[in-house]
């Protein structure tokens, strides 16, 4: 088969040799110039007339986007499919986000970085380019600059590319001819790559399965539940009290919770009720004294408990005068604090079931001493 030349290689011996030529070179317009040396040459990629590499414009893109995604990930993950409180702090803080979002923008950058060099803008690997099998590869990695003179447009005359090349004080100048086309690829060929490559992915994970089936602890790797752990009412040497499970700070409080500011029920007399009566209030309301009053105050709340006599107490008669006149922040206070024999449901109720409770409190003693109007 005719060879057909793809260039002519002229090797230099320093770098001020090199720009020289491709300045030379550059001002003919003949041929289509490429540089190769061993090491960056300052000035070459302006000589040889190449465009800014937007190289550092996809590793910004790229990283820019690893960040974003990092955060969205991590954002839709804590805010919205499983959000945690943790320590009083917003479940969208994005503070503890900065280290995943500066592993995964270091991530997509360097992926970027390397692939997008190799492989979309150098076309690499080429493993048929001519100058691999050349005899000034070996040179040009260690010591020597070499300039090739390639096809631009029309037919190409290798030798006029020689002459102009020894011309411009080329020391040793090389034909590189247009390697063979590539053979078909045999469907055999095929076939034993494909098994090949089945049989690596079964032995791969056969051996990872009996590895870890023998072998299941292996320094430094280990079973999470053989991993130190702190079990509640335990004692830990970690602490100064010896106590395993730690109180909260002292003055502290949780998020979206103020303490009850009132002290006594003067000061509880001018707390107003914040909830509308409404039905789904006194909904709420009617659950609330179900569950934890009218076994006591009994479902009228006129002080017949739903126990037996056995029961000894006697719980307050809601329904009397004293109680009609009664402001709902006292009856929110005693809640709160409790009173004589009656407990504090500070823990049981929340806040909004509390003043609901009032407000039916209010409807049963209105049941009870219906007036005129209300018959109508």
């Amino acid at each position: 088969m005719l060879k057909r030349p793809a260039a002519v290689l002229g090797l230099f011996e320093s770098p001020r040799a090199l720009l020289s030529a491709i300045e030379l070179l550059r001002a003919r317009g003949r041929w289509s110039l490429e540089a190769y040396t061993p090491y960056p040459v300052p000035g070459a990629e302006a000589a040889l007339g190449l465009k800014r590499s937007p190289l550092a414009a996809m590793v910004l893109i790229m990283g820019s986007l690893g960040a974003l995604t990092a955060y969205l990930f991590q954002w839709w993950m804590n805010s919205v499919d499983y959000p945690i409180v943790v320590g009083g702090k917003p479940v969208d803080a994005w503070q503890a986000y900065v280290p995943v979002l500066f592993e995964v923008t270091v991530l997509f950058a360097a992926f970027t970085a390397g692939l997008g060099m190799l492989l979309l803008l150098n076309r690499l690997p080429d493993f048929r380019h001519p100058l691999l099998s050349s005899k000034s590869a070996a040179a040009l990695t260690r010591d020597k600059f070499g300039l090739a003179l390639e096809p631009a447009e029309g037919p190409f005359d290798a030798g006029a590319a020689e002459a102009a090349l020894r011309e411009v004080g080329a020391e040793a100048v090389e034909v590189l001819n247009q390697p063979a086309p590539p053979a078909p690829v045999k469907p055999r060929t095929l076939l034993l790559l494909a098994a090949g490559g089945a049989l690596a992915c079964l032995a791969a994970g056969l051996g990872t399965y009996w590895t870890l089936k023998l072998f299941p602890a292996l320094p430094p790797m280990s079973h999470m539940l053989e991993h130190p752990k702190l079990v509640p009412q335990k004692p830990s040497a970690f602490f100064k009290d010896g106590r395993g499970m730690q109180a909260g700070v002292p003055g502290t409080m949780a998020r979206g919770r103020l303490p009850y500011p009132c002290k006594t029920e003067a000061c509880a007399s001018r707390l107003a009720n914040p909830l509308p009566r409404a039905a789904e209030v006194l909904r709420k309301g009617r659950k609330a004294f179900d569950t934890s009053c009218a076994v006591c105050h009994g479902a009228l709340a006129n002080g017949r408990p739903l126990l037996s006599e056995a029961y000894g107490a006697k719980p307050a008669d809601l329904q009397s005068s004293r109680f009609l006149s009664m402001e709902d922040g006292r009856i929110y206070h005693t809640l709160m604090t409790g009173k004589s024999a009656m407990p504090s449901f500070a823990s049981s109720l929340t806040d909004d079931e509390r003043w609901s409770l009032a407000h039916y409190l209010r409807a049963l003693q209105r049941a009870q001493h219906a007036e005129d109007e209300d018959l109508r």
